[in-house]
């Protein structure tokens, strides 16, 4: 059986430029890349004090009563409200990229992209003011 050398004179390397940890630091496209995939993190943790208020409902008035004054905490305070931005800066990155994530035709023609985010924008505050009329009370 013959052996194979690990390296020859003439083996071809490949060509692999070093990149830096922070690449995504260069360009702002990529930082809100980058930022866009991180607000997920924000994102489950709605779903996560929002399942949490589920669980507490269930458990009756005493039980939601001590959730409430959890969720009245400065430090739950501070974080729900840097969450918040991080939720806005989710939803509006997705309204501007869902017309290249969805292409709309109609009549064969391409709808422009201000027409699908736009609808997207408008649904939102639709959406927004319903359930506000709903919770304040009209």
């Amino acid at each position: 059986m013959k052996r194979v050398p690990a390296y020859s004179e003439y083996h071809a390397t490949w060509y692999r430029p070093r990149v830096s940890t922070y690449w995504w630091l260069k360009r702002w496209a990529h930082f809100k890349f980058i930022l866009r995939e991180l607000t997920s993190v924000f994102v489950a943790w709605f779903v996560v004090v929002l399942l949490l208020q589920i669980r507490a409902l269930s458990g009756g008035p005493a039980t939601y009563q001590e959730f409430q004054e959890w969720l009245q905490s400065p430090l739950l305070i501070a974080v729900n409200g840097v969450a918040l931005l991080f939720v806005l800066f989710h939803a509006v990155t997705w309204f501007n990229l869902a017309p290249k994530a969805i292409v709309v035709r109609l009549q064969g023609r391409r709808l422009p992209d201000l027409v699908i985010s736009g609808s997207n924008y408008l649904a939102w505050i639709f959406v927004s003011a319903g359930l506000a009329w709903l919770l304040l009370g009209a």
